[in-house]
């Protein structure tokens, strides 16, 4: 089972979900999930949009890969994570695409520009 990771009240990030563990997201609060994955991508949670929003939560999936990491995909997808229920669970296949997106985003709340965001991520390894 992947580590869910809370990085502040707002968001949390993981890998790929799995069946045991969505009980466990409802129980610890969380109203949303944000899935990053593609469907051509191996390992994908069987049913996973109806086993959540079974449960009442939203759920969106806006599939991004590695090199659509620009700032007009990414401006969709922070645009997304404000409008969602907080607090939202944002996943990917093992949890560097999430990490990368809660990090921009939590950055372009403080101010800093997408820019030096990216270039944050970057040097932080994650791109």
């Amino acid at each position: 089972m992947d580590t869910v990771r809370k990085i502040n009240n707002e968001l949390a990030i993981a890998g790929q979900i799995t069946a045991e563990q969505i009980q466990q997201i409802t129980e610890d609060g969380y109203k949303s999930v944000l899935n990053l994955r593609s469907p051509d991508e191996k390992g994908l949670l069987d049913n996973e949009k109806s086993k959540l929003e079974f449960l009442g939560l939203g759920y969106i999936n806006l599939p991004i890969k590695f090199e659509e990491i620009n700032h007009q995909t990414t401006l969709q997808i922070l645009q997304t994570i404000n409008e969602l229920p907080k607090p939202v669970l944002i996943h990917c296949d093992n949890s560097i695409r999430s990490s990368v997106i809660a990090l921009l985003y939590i950055a372009t709340k403080q101010g800093i520009t997408f820019e030096k965001a990216l270039e944050l991520s970057s040097n932080l390894g994650l791109l």
